[in-house]
């Protein structure tokens, strides 16, 4: 028998004893566990990349989340759990932090994962050679040297990290923030393997070619198309794993995924605007809405390359004053989502909503000051304003957009509507090519500053370009603040009054999931999910 056969057996072996054991678990539950362990999930739009490092997308991480482990997980409620690492210790200045890795965890090639393969991979998103857009996250986390480090003043071997042994990996912080090891939950936190990435280059992430920690390996995967999934035998805790094999489908209308669902072809998918409430209604046990740390929001561009007429926060004000929320959240939503008058997802962990003064005011209230506004900035019916709004393909995009074309059309604005895929949308926001732009932020983490810092300067997610040293200020005064929220009320206000944006609502989880499919985190205000603990029962 050759070596191919061989291994093939061992590792079929392994997920037969490994799932036997995991159903044995179940079974103390009084969960039969079913014969097939599969879950297929729709997305609605190809991944632009499998690098942790360089991924800036929601629908990314929940790959990389089950192809990489970082530090610490989350459990379905959101808390923080053990993840590569068993334990953490903290100095007493709470400037350093000591992880203690597993001595089990393991690479999916069988080698031993290490702490220099964090020190590794944190110091190549800090690196501006690897042009991460998340390589200010790590300023964000006050980590030593970082802002130096991307700003190209240091090199990335000075970033405040060091592997003290094998399995101990220390960070050094410049100032102490409570919500640190919150922040090692993100993706882009996920410890890749160097001699990997100098073997093959940019085709690292490829089928056959990427290794990883996480509890699943890349099988199988065709851009606009499919993404496959299989668990790990050489995951730490492998014998705890759920699923068997994760499949990701690029599904780019609603309808038709919605279909595919109920056809069985998908375990998971979003419902469409408008249709939670028949949906409830029909499958009360299978349509879910529950609160999700994400805001839809217009972007405007402020950058040399931008408009002229959104440089006047007048402008910008009005265009966001104009939009009718209730009538979106209300009329083409219907998913429970709520208007948003800030930034800030409304469900984050102790966090206080500001005053802010159009959220009180009745749209024709607003539809009038909008009118106000740009009548100061030379704007009028017979002089009427014309901007371009670029938003990615999605049913739900379009009927939001149109319907702010019409509320902007009271007023007199004239907007020309673009959609494009999100992976050409996200590049000509990355260029500044766009004049307003449909955007949506997702929580790296359950705390107010990861909304608020994306519009710091030095964001790399600042994508229109904002920049008030005011704002700035009082961010990095949060830092070190014994409390913070005074601080997170007046940035708020700061953003409400500049308008770098209008934001429009804030998410809420509307799903279709079957009803066999046990252990996704819908408690979790992040919809952070891991398949090692999601798992399918017998019917």
């Amino acid at each position: 028998m050759n070596l191919k056969k061989i291994l093939l057996l061992t590792t079929c072996l392994a997920f037969s004893l490994n799932s036997l054991a995991f159903a044995e678990t179940r079974m103390k539950n009084g969960e039969k566990l079913a014969e097939n362990q599969s879950y297929t999930y729709r997305v609605l739009d190809s991944f632009k990349t499998l690098d942790p490092q360089l991924n800036a997308d929601t629908d990314g991480s929940d790959v990389l989340r089950n192809l990489f482990e970082t530090l610490m997980n989350e459990d379905s409620q959101g808390n923080l759990v053990p993840g590569a690492a068993s334990s953490f210790d903290v100095s007493a200045d709470k400037l350093t932090y000591t992880f203690h890795l597993r001595p089990e965890a393991k690479w999916s090639d069988g080698s031993p994962l290490t702490a220099g393969d964090f020190v590794y991979a944190w110091q190549r998103l800090a690196d501006p050679k690897t042009a991460s857009e998340y390589a200010s996250y790590l300023e964000m986390m006050q980590v030593e040297n970082a802002k130096d480090i991307v700003a190209g003043k240091k090199p990335p071997q000075d970033l405040g990290v060091k592997a003290v042994d094998d399995h101990t990996f220390q960070v050094k912080l410049i100032a102490p923030i409570p919500y640190f090891v919150k922040m090692t939950v993100n993706a882009s936190m996920s410890p890749v393997k160097k001699s990997v990435i100098d073997k093959f280059g940019d085709d690292w992430t490829k089928p056959g070619n990427l290794v990883g920690n996480g509890a699943y390996v890349l099988t199988e995967h065709v851009p606009g198309e499919k993404l496959v999934m299989k668990r790990n035998p050489n995951y730490w805790n492998n014998a705890n794993t759920g699923l068997d094999t994760v499949t990701a489908l690029i599904i780019n209308d609603g309808n038709q995924a919605m279909t595919r669902y109920r056809a069985g072809e998908l375990d998971k998918t979003d419902i469409p605007a408008g249709q939670y409430p028949r949906l409830k209604k029909e499958f009360p046990d299978q349509a879910i809405s529950t609160p999700k740390s994400c805001t839809y929001t217009y972007l405007f561009n402020l950058s040399e390359k931008g408009p002229a007429a959104l440089k006047d926060a007048r402008v910008r004000q009005a265009l966001s004053y104009a939009i009718n929320r209730d009538v979106i959240v209300n009329n083409i939503l219907q998913g429970g989502q709520k208007p948003a008058y800030n930034w800030v997802h409304w469900a984050t962990a102790g966090f206080k909503m500001p005053d802010i003064p159009a959220a009180k005011m009745t749209q024709k209230e607003r539809d009038d000051k909008a009118v106000e506004l740009l009548k100061e900035a030379g704007y009028s019916p017979s002089h009427p304003l014309n901007l371009t709004l670029s938003y990615n393909t999605d049913e739900g995009h379009k009927k939001i957009a149109i319907a702010v074309a019409q509320f902007w059309k009271k007023i007199g604005v004239n907007l020309t509507l673009t959609n494009m895929e999100w992976k050409v949308l996200t590049d000509k926001m990355n260029h500044q090519d766009f004049e307003v732009a449909r955007y949506a932020w997702c929580g790296d983490y359950n705390e107010a500053s990861t909304y608020l810092d994306v519009f710091t300067t030095s964001s790399g997610n600042n994508y229109g370009k904002y920049s008030n040293p005011a704002y700035d200020k009082l961010m990095q005064e949060s830092k070190t603040a014994a409390d913070p929220q005074p601080l997170y009320t007046k940035a708020e206000e700061i953003l409400a009054k500049d308008a770098p944006q209008a934001t429009i609502y804030q998410y809420t989880g509307v799903m279709m999931l079957k009803p066999d499919i046990h252990g996704y985190p819908e408690k979790n205000v992040m919809n952070n999910w891991y398949a090692k603990d999601m798992y399918r029962v017998a019917k």
